[in-house]
């Protein structure tokens, strides 16, 4: 049986909900410097799986990627956006044109989806699943 899928099947017998509602975990990434750091939400159970393992050091290293949506969520202060929890997956490598930090992508958030960040997807290469929030 492939790993996640096991891994997604764990997940889903011992319960991956949170308050906020059935299939939503919450992690923290670590972006390119401690001010970087962010938090996705995740609602698919094999993904949710994925950063779990992740975070536990059981996968190899990948980074986030998905697509940002400009509206600020309690979950993730004090950044004016976060990622669509549908729209995120991890990756081993990302073309260079997603890449950028964090806090760039705050500071320039109006420009994302035209020439920087085409499309909404960001993938911040530095990023890294550091732990599960509660």
């Amino acid at each position: 049986m492939n790993r996640l899928l096991l891994l997604a099947t764990l997940c889903v017998l011992s319960g991956c909900h949170s308050a906020s509602g059935p299939w939503t975990a919450y992690f923290k990434i670590a972006g390119a410097t401690e001010a970087d750091t962010f938090i996705i939400a995740l609602t698919d159970p094999t993904t949710i799986a994925e950063a779990r393992a992740l975070a536990r050091g059981q996968e190899p290293s990948k980074h986030v990627t998905g697509l940002v949506v400009s509206e600020a969520v309690p979950y993730n202060a004090p950044w004016s956006f976060h990622l669509n929890p549908a729209s995120i997956s991890f990756a081993e490598m990302s073309i260079e044109v997603c890449d950028a930090a964090t806090s760039y992508v705050e500071e320039h958030l109006a420009e994302v989806g035209g020439a920087f960040l085409p499309g909404r997807r960001w993938c911040p290469w530095s990023s890294r699943v550091i732990e599960e929030i509660q």
